[in-house]
């Protein structure tokens, strides 16, 4: 939605795995767009055969379900994502959508029509479009693996702060891609009813987060050492002299990493790797609501977490209290964590 201005707005879990509403040009028309997300068999190879089985739990078909969403007062466009390409068969529905192989006219268009007509002869939407609506306005999406979807959205956060004039780190490029996938995990696990306008995700929303993501970094950027964080704990509720040993612990711990003597190399990376992998998690389950803490509470059980990870140190190495807290508090400072509570 911070990438395309037709794109108003997202529904999670809803009609569909997913819904996304555009705006047609610049006139009133609106397009549906309803996903749906088959990637539970890293191995499925999808084929008209598995594309039309009907499953007995649901009665119906891929094919049928995804025809069905056709009833609404919006243009309706059908995506399903999946992690391998499909066969043959259906390669046509993977081209883009103005491609003169995906005319029906095309012998494989052709073929496929065939196909789903001698399987589902008749069928057609709620609204009296048949399977050669759908086959014109399906897109199939293969989207490989986990690390080649991250890999794009980095590259395309990257380019979005580069077009607004903000060069982003990548630690806080994997910090902003956590907070949207917790915004869309959050939003997809409420139920409907009481909770539907949490379940769409708006693109002014949308723009409103990025603004504020954006001014933050460009803010702490300016600001000198140790003043974000205390804004930050200051925001969370944390009492003054907290704040102040905080800041301490934060300007020891950069002196320290400064020094070759005090750590090797492998070590430094490996109790930072640690911190930022505890704190990750304790932030994203507080965005999901699995914690149920305000900021001054959540400081403290990430306080905790350093205290575990010293616990947990090994035998015979010595105590790294104020180091692994001053790395927590490090983050803090270079905007890749906040302690106070999403905004309900």
């Amino acid at each position: 939605m911070i990438e395309d201005a037709n794109l108003l707005k997202v529904h999670c879990e809803t009609h569909d795995d997913l819904v996304l509403a555009r705006a047609a040009g610049s006139g009133a028309e609106r397009i549906a767009e309803y996903v749906q997300v088959k990637a539970e068999e890293s191995d499925q190879l999808w084929t008209v055969a598995t594309l039309c089985e009907k499953k007995k739990s649901l009665n119906s078909s891929l094919f049928e379900r995804s025809l069905a969403r056709d009833r609404h007062s919006e243009t309706a466009r059908f995506r399903i994502v999946t992690l391998r390409p499909p066969a043959s068969a259906l390669e046509p529905l993977t081209y883009p959508a103005d491609s003169e192989f995906r005319s029906l006219e095309c012998e494989a268009m052709k073929e496929l029509h065939e196909e789903l007509g001698r399987r589902f002869p008749g069928a057609q939407s709620p609204k009296g479009n048949d399977s050669s609506y759908w086959l014109v306005h399906c897109r199939w999406d293969p989207r490989y693996d986990l690390q080649t979807v991250i890999k794009d959205n980095q590259r395309r956060l990257f380019a979005l702060g580069n077009r607004a004039g903000c060069v982003l780190l990548i630690e806080q490029i994997t910090t902003l891609l956590e907070e949207l996938r917790t915004m869309a995990k959050a939003a997809s696990d409420l139920k409907w009813v009481p909770h539907r306008a949490k379940k769409i995700i708006t693109r002014g929303f949308m723009l409103n987060w990025w603004s504020d993501k954006l001014r933050e970094i460009v803010e702490g950027a300016a600001q000198k050492s140790g003043g974000k964080l205390a804004d930050k704990l200051v925001a969370a509720g944390v009492s003054a002299d907290i704040v102040g040993l905080a800041v301490e612990l934060r300007r020891d711990y950069a002196s320290l990493i400064r020094s070759p003597r005090y750590m090797e190399s492998d070590e430094i990376r490996e109790f930072q790797g640690r911190v930022k992998s505890d704190a990750l998690t304790l932030r994203t389950r507080l965005m999901s609501g699995a914690l149920k803490l305000d900021g001054a509470q959540f400081h403290a059980r990430c306080v905790e977490q350093m205290d575990l990870i010293n616990a947990n140190r090994p035998a015979g190495f010595p105590d790294q209290s104020a180091f692994l807290k001053g790395c927590l508090y490090d983050i803090a400072d270079r905007c890749l964590l906040r302690f106070e509570p999403p905004a309900l």
